[in-house]
């Protein structure tokens, strides 16, 4: 993923890289001091490695479900197209005819390597199965030539469909029809022609590759490929006439030639070209496969950001205290005359080294993770889809995306180390030479004063246009940024933690309360605002609990106070957090952060899993089913059969659904392609029922907005996710709103305004699966008929069931009865719930990529307690020797951890659960969750205990270490 990244990302490595080598070797004083650090501290070095492992191994798992998501989605070009870059579609045969001589002559065309006209008829496949009738409604016929098929783009690579043409009463399927059907080569099978059955035996069975699965949009085509000459008998009904062309190249290459080559196409169509539909469907699939993948893959980098900072905390905190330790013995090197300068490039290259180490293992780590999330992705997109085929995920790793995860991984390592040197190398000498504390309190100088001041107001004024506009990024990070810069100003006219608390409190309201005051900033494709949002919340929250962490303990006081061994333990694990605010509050912030972030996603799956009936309530408006057939099937209507036929008995009322196949322009702009459109026009007064998220001024309730559908031609009610491709929801159209909608056959456009805004448009999704990404437009029925004439053929209907009657089981009953027409029923109702568990999944998917950052703060909380046992070694020598005990010793230690892992842990909660109440209240993501808002109070204890038990577990090894130290040792030596 983002190969426009590679080259920048690989020179700041380089440059930074190659300063840091310059300074080795110019240095060797500089040298020796880093490599003598690193290879006496081993074990704390292993930490600091493992914590830049799971950092770099985050962000190459995000990059690498990009690509493979990216992958799958272009496979799906192999799969249904091969060869196949246009497709031009007339459904009146004589029309067809005319069109395949018109386009003959491409084939000399020096941008084509073939031209392959075809029919084809919309079918059904009834086989029988271990005594047992197995049905598949959804079949294409195909009739072609299987010569000019197997040279069809053989330049290109091969066509998908070879060998010999079927004999009479032979039929060769496709692997995905075979497998609906359960059969094979030398099986009987009969196929629903036109309402006429007509019984073949399998000639053999293709791979769905190329032409064999080939379509007419659907991501899963179930082929039957049949004898010439069937489709051209008397009675064998209506059919599509298609012409495929192949463009010069491979199946991805050729898709480079898709402007000209339709260019031409239109022009050898001449008159004739408002009798047909030109599409380009390859060069849709790999738009789709790019914006899919990019938003998918964004979407886990995103999450993972939250562990990427966690990581980067780690590494802060490590040479905080690494720094800490050594304070004598810099402060002896400076005062022997080394510079600053010298000694960040000590700490510089010490941090490399660990980087460095930590590149190959994350990279690595970072490919298993990958690999485990696409295998739980597929189970979920094959969830997702309505007859569950789903989208095929296939693994796949780019090298682009490992050296640019391991780039990124070591950039950010790297500049946590080096700004952390700059700062920790600021000391008083004399001071660190005594090993006194460091001075607190002091006022800042009245430089940085002025400089932060002017900061302050530059992003003050800066905030004003950026709230103005609803800028999500800018309205929250300006004011914060204004805030945090204040602070040394601040700090001039009132004591330090009280202007930093002040601060940090008001970050946070302002975090809080952003969306309340400018509710569109949740408006926006763009993820980076989930993630400044979530780090400003923990951030400023845990600098005010940090800063006033004597308020926070009070009420453990009298627990101090006692005379105990359980009260000097009380203290000992007080004492610490209270005298380092800086390490506590960097790892308490890894807690929060992470913590923040699943609650928030178990807080979403849990409003989702609440409003399941609500939702399916607002797609249904009392209809139960949804059915969709073939219109041009022979014998009766299956209309017909639904108001008087056997089944009618089950059934309260039917509303027939106009269809047809449009495209139309992007309401809320986001791209200048054309959206293919299912049109829906629905009959007057038959969906009044079905609610509006948005109404047009004027139209006071749903039913004045259908009313008005009816009555206005130039009127269209869309759903939430109209050419949605990714990303968060928002509302990037309104009521008022206008696009164009055109006819692809006669090309007539005409412009439309949007009358309102569906709760739910579930119930006018096609069907059948017959496209891979289509987006409802519902309109009058009359309208419909007005723009698009012939093409529009009434093939859907919405059922309502009688009370007492299962939608499931009348579901298949249907679709037997009515199997010669194609038709596919869909209980609405049950595909709400299946869509809300799918989603669900994929919520507990992204809290299992998460939990690794929780593992960097338990990491991170371990190494604290390492580094912390090390430096308090004397003190708890002197502690044993006063008679200490050691068990108070090890438990001071294990509270200690238990008491930073529990407030990091309370706070993340806290903070999710606000932040998904202000989330729910304020963002579009949520339309249609009506459901409430629940605290899922269990789910968020069993994840507080979970993380506590793993870090008193994290703890119990240094603090057993502290325990075990003999007091006579601790007190002579330094180490």
């Amino acid at each position: 993923m983002y190969p426009n990244l590679l080259l920048p990302l690989l020179g700041v490595l380089g440059a930074a890289l190659l300063t840091l080598l310059l300074v080795a070797v110019r240095k060797p004083v500089v040298r020796r001091l880093a490599l003598r650090q690193v290879a006496r501290r081993r074990t704390e070095a292993a930490l600091v490695v493992t914590g830049s492992v799971l950092g770099t191994a985050i962000i190459v798992g995000a990059l690498v479900v990009g690509d493979t998501l990216n992958f799958s989605v272009r496979q799906e070009a192999y799969r249904t197209l091969g060869p196949v870059d246009e497709r031009i579609v007339s459904t009146d045969p004589a029309a067809g005819r005319a069109i395949a001589d018109r386009l003959q002559p491409l084939a000399a065309d020096p941008h084509v390597d073939g031209v392959l006209t075809a029919e084809v008829a919309q079918a059904a496949a009834v086989n029988t199965h271990a005594a047992q009738p197995v049905a598949e409604p959804r079949v294409l016929a195909w009739q072609l030539d299987f010569d000019a098929a197997g040279r069809f783009g053989a330049a290109g690579g091969p066509s998908g469909l070879a060998g010999p043409a079927p004999a009479p009463g032979q039929v060769v399927l496709n692997e995905p029809l075979a497998r609906s059907l359960k059969t094979g080569p030398g099986r009987p099978v009969t196929l629903y022609l036109s309402g006429h059955a007509v019984e073949f035996t399998v000639a053999r069975v293709v791979p769905q590759q190329g032409l064999a699965g080939a379509g007419l949009g659907g991501r899963v085509n179930r082929n039957a490929f049949l004898p010439p000459g069937t489709l051209d008998a008397p009675g064998a009904g209506r059919t599509y006439s298609v012409t495929l062309v192949s463009n010069r190249g491979g199946v991805e290459t050729g898709e480079r030639l898709t402007g000209p080559v339709t260019a031409e196409i239109r022009s050898a169509l001449g008159p004739d070209a408002g009798r047909a539909a030109v599409d380009t469907p390859k060069h849709t699939v790999l738009d789709q496969a790019a914006a899919t993948g990019d938003a998918l893959g964004a979407l886990f980098l995103m999450i993972g950001s939250f562990s990427i900072i966690a990581g980067a905390l780690l590494l802060v905190n490590i040479f905080v205290m690494l720094a800490e330790e050594r304070k004598t013995q810099l402060g002896m090197l400076r005062a022997v005359g080394l510079k600053r300068a010298h000694l960040i490039g000590s700490f510089s290259i010490e941090g490399a080294l660990y980087a460095l180490a930590a590149a190959l293992p994350g990279v690595a780590i970072g490919i298993a993770v990958g690999w485990g999330v696409a295998v739980a992705a597929a189970q979920i997109f094959r969830s997702w889809s309505v007859d569950g085929s789903g989208l095929d995920i296939a693994f796949a790793v780019t090298p682009t995306s490992l050296v640019n995860g391991a780039a990124l991984g070591l950039v950010i390592a790297l500049a946590a180390i080096v700004a952390t040197s700059a700062r920790i190398s600021r000391f008083n000498v004399i001071a660190a030479v005594r090993d006194l504390p460091v001075e607190s309190g002091r006022r800042p100088r009245r430089r940085r004063v002025a400089v932060s001041t002017a900061l302050s107001l530059l992003c003050a004024l800066a905030a004003v246009p950026a709230l103005a506009r609803s800028q999500a990024e800018q309205t929250y990070l300006l004011p914060a940024l204004a805030v945090a810069f204040a602070v040394p100003a601040a700090s001039r006219v009132m004591p330090r933690r009280a202007a930093t608390s002040i601060a940090a409190a008001l970050v946070l309201l302002w975090t809080l309360a952003a969306s309340v005051i400018r509710p569109r900033v949740f408006d926006t494709p763009s993820m980076a605002v989930y993630v400044i949002l979530g780090t400003l919340a923990a951030f400023s929250a845990v600098v005010l609990v940090s800063e006033n962490q004597h308020a926070v303990l009070r009420p453990l006081r009298r627990l101090m106070n006692r005379p105990t061994q359980q009260g000097i333990a009380t203290r000992l694990a007080a004492a610490y957090p209270l005298a380092k605010r800086f390490r506590t509050g960097s790892t308490m912030v890894m807690y929060t952060l992470i913590v923040l972030v699943l609650v928030l996603l178990t807080e979403i799956s849990g409003i989702m899993n609440a409003s399941i009936d609500q939702a399916a309530a607002d797609a249904t408006a009392g209809y139960t089913l949804r059915v969709d057939y073939n219109p041009q099937a022979g014998g009766p209507s299956p209309l017909t059969g639904l108001r008087t036929g056997p089944l009618a008995r089950q059934i309260e009322a039917v509303a027939p659904l106009l269809q047809a196949r449009g495209q139309a322009t992007d309401p809320g702009h986001r791209t200048t392609e054309s959206l293919e459109t299912a049109v829906v026009g629905v009959p007057d007064g038959a969906t009044s029922g079905i609610a509006f998220r948005d109404r047009l001024p004027g139209l006071p309730d749903d039913k004045a907005v259908w009313d008005a559908l009816a009555t206005h031609p130039d009127y269209v009610v869309l759903d939430n996710f109209f050419g949605h491709t990714g990303g968060p929801s928002g509302r990037f159209y309104a009521p008022g709103d206008t696009l164009t909608l055109t006819d692809p056959v006669t090309g007539r456009a005409e412009p439309k305004t949007i009358a309102g805004v569906l709760t739910s448009g579930l119930a006018f999704y096609p069907g059948t699966g017959s496209s891979a990404t289509v987006y409802p437009l519902v309109m009058g029925e009359q309208a419909v008929r007005t723009q698009f004439g012939p093409q529009a053929q009434t093939a859907a209907a919405l059922i309502r069931t009688t009370p007492g009657t299962s939608p499931e089981d009348l579901a298949g009953q249907l679709q037997g009865s009515h199997l010669s027409a194609s038709l596919v029923a869909t209980p609405i109702a049950a595909d709400v719930h299946r869509l809300f568990a799918a989603n669900t999944a994929f919520f507990r998917l992204m809290q299992g990529f998460l939990a690794l950052g929780l593992l960097i703060g338990i990491t991170g909380l371990g190494v604290v307690m390492v580094r912390a046992v090390r430096e308090r070694r004397r003190t708890i020598g002197v502690l044993r020797a006063l008679g200490c005990q050691a068990r108070t010793v090890e438990r001071s230690f294990l509270w200690e951890s238990g008491l930073v892992a529990l407030e990091g842990t309370l706070l993340g909660a806290a903070l999710g659960v606000l932040t998904t109440w202000l989330m729910y209240q304020k963002s579009s993501a949520f339309t249609g969750l009506d459901g409430g808002f629940p605290v899922e109070w269990a789910q968020i204890a069993v994840l507080a205990a979970l993380t506590l038990a793993a870090s008193l577990l994290a703890a119990a090894g240094p603090a057993r270490r502290a325990a075990r130290i003999r007091p006579a040792l601790a007190v002579r030596l330094p180490d």
